[in-house]
């Protein structure tokens, strides 16, 4: 069911992403040994910088799952309900210059 209010209710699915992080530093690490034992220092200088970039996104997504259900809610709890009695703001004109 769509109600509009999707970007302020929207759930990520936080646990996949985790995986994903694990995933991905893994590839990572074997990426920046490889191409340093085969010398080739840009290559795993650029595996190196994706592999703190997964790392400070595993961190933000730690975070967020530590916080609790309202950025991770778990299957018992229901989906959010848009608020009822919420005023209509119509969007912003475009103005370009």
């Amino acid at each position: 069911m769509r109600t509009g209010s999707e970007p302020m209710t929207a759930r990520s699915a936080l646990r996949a992403r985790f995986w994903l992080c694990v995933w991905g530093v893994a590839w990572a690490i074997f990426g920046t040994v490889a191409f340093t034992l085969a010398g080739r220092p840009g290559w795993a200088v650029a595996c190196g910088v994706l592999w703190l970039v997964i790392t400070v996104d595993m961190a933000m997504v730690l975070r967020h799952i530590r916080q609790g259900p309202h950025y991770q809610p778990g299957r018992d709890i229901p989906p959010y309900r848009p608020p009822e009695n919420r005023p209509y703001r119509p969007p912003p004109p475009n103005r370009r210059p």
